[in-house]
């Protein structure tokens, strides 16, 4: 089947021309109601619509080439393209300003309708930022609710993780198109997620990683969500710009408060000086989302996880160990114990998921 007897070519010309961005696009099928008549219109309707002569070059040529790579990939199993005029596009986003034309979807497309929370936060997350967002994931898909990142290192990638391992939808939005995975080292994170959940990009096949296209893909993973949980973040990041995006489109905002002495929970702090919800625990969003979840989402009972006494010394070296990266130097003179004596403690508590080694060989104390 060639480009030009496929329903969709209308929609992917659309897509790929050049200069026309969301807010065109919406305008221009607003005037034309689809996007066969508005190419129909030719140059003396785009005029009439007021479309510079510039961008009427990019609806004059439409890139074949491109769109018939699109359709390729498209006619692989569980791939979609959910436009403006499908009853599948996501509602909340339709909310945002400047919503995607189209979305290329891999997986369900159900998912991106589904009751959502994203959690976002920094890629180069401290051992106790990466546990504390799959546990908030995980907890969260329990719940029901499906969970939304943006599928990077750190965070995100800790985030999606949690949801799956749970049982439950994630979904994650790309900066590319969906023929690519960045980072390279999320491929097989994003087949499962393809499975468990749905990738989705408003950017054809072929795009690259480019810079701008980041802050981009943010608009759609707060306007996908209720809400946007902040684990850590730096005091400029996506993730802020993320938070930002969230209380423009009217979303929820929350922040994990974490150690002083963390350049990573600078960004929290900023947004909870800013009026953020102050979250210690998951059921913290769910009464703030109450209203908008519906009664049949309650707060999850609480199981407590019983461990096995320690041990006075190994007792003592878990208290020496901040909650914060505490250096193994610091931690020898704190003790006054044998270094031998000390690493076994410290590999012992490591195995028993009580602490975490941190950059330069310090070790972090995890949430119990």
């Amino acid at each position: 089947m060639t480009a030009a007897r496929s329903p969709l070519f209308h929609w992917l010309a659309l897509v790929r021309a050049p200069g026309i961005g969301p807010a065109t696009a919406l305008r221009l099928l607003a005037r034309f109601g689809d996007p066969e008549p508005l190419f129909a219109a030719g140059r003396g309707g785009w005029a009439e619509a007021g479309l510079p002569a510039a961008l009427q070059e990019g609806l004059a040529r439409p890139d074949a080439a491109g769109i018939e790579r699109d359709l390729e990939w498209l006619s692989g199993d569980d791939r979609h393209l959910l436009t403006w005029n499908d009853a599948r596009y996501p509602p909340l986003l339709r909310e945002i300003a400047q919503p995607p034309v189209a979305l290329f979807c891999r997986g369900n497309p159900a998912a991106l309708s589904a009751r959502q929370l994203a959690i976002v936060g920094a890629r180069a997350s401290t051992p106790q930022g990466a546990e504390t967002a799959r546990d908030f994931a995980a907890e969260l898909a329990r719940c029901g609710l499906a969970v939304t990142s943006g599928l990077a290192q750190g965070i995100d990638g800790a985030a999606h993780r949690g949801a799956l391992d749970a049982g439950g939808t994630t979904v994650a939005v790309c900066g590319t198109g969906l023929d690519r995975v960045f980072p390279a080292r999320h491929r097989e994170l994003a087949h499962e997620i393809a499975a468990q959940g749905a990738l989705v990009s408003e950017f054809p096949t072929g795009t690259p990683p480019l810079a701008d296209h980041f802050p981009r893909r943010n608009r759609i993973i707060s306007g996908l969500s209720l809400g946007v949980l902040v684990v850590e973040a730096a005091p400029r990041s996506g993730s802020l710009i993320t938070a930002r995006l969230a209380l423009e489109q009217g979303r929820e905002v929350f922040a994990i408060p974490g150690s002083i002495h963390s350049p990573m929970s600078r960004g929290p702090h900023a947004l909870l000086r800013q009026g953020a919800k102050l979250t210690e625990s998951v059921p913290d969003i769910l009464e703030e989302l109450a209203a908008q979840l519906g009664e049949h989402f309650q707060p999850p009972a609480r199981d407590d996880v019983l461990r096995g006494a320690l041990d006075p010394q190994r007792q003592r070296v878990l208290e020496a160990v901040g909650f914060e990266p505490t250096a193994f130097d610091h931690l020898v003179e704190r003790l006054d114990m044998p270094v031998d004596a000390l690493s076994a403690a410290l590999l012992t508590l490591e195995l028993d998921g009580r602490i975490a080694t941190a950059a330069g060989g310090a070790y972090q104390r995890l949430a119990p």
